[in-house]
């Protein structure tokens, strides 16, 4: 897996437990729908990390939390 697809499973998994819709999210990180709708979807290919810090805030966690995860941990090497 690569970190596009990473950040886009986490987002993903974080609104799940906590029954957010993306726009809820959206809402809540002060973040453009169509940002987070990008990342959701692959056209965002690499979100900042300001806008995944805003998702945290919105989530009420830390980046650390964000990252420190397995799918974070197992990821590929993207230099090739």
């Amino acid at each position: 897996m690569n970190t596009s697809s990473a950040v886009r499973e986490r987002i993903i998994g974080l609104c799940a437990e906590r029954g957010l819709a993306f726009n809820a999210l959206a809402n809540i990180s002060g973040v453009h729908p169509s940002t987070v709708k990008g990342i959701i979807n692959g056209a965002s290919r690499n979100p900042g990390v300001v806008t995944i810090k805003k998702l945290c805030d919105g989530l009420d966690i830390s980046l650390t939390e964000f990252f420190d995860t397995e799918i974070f941990r197992n990821l590929e090497q993207e230099i090739r």
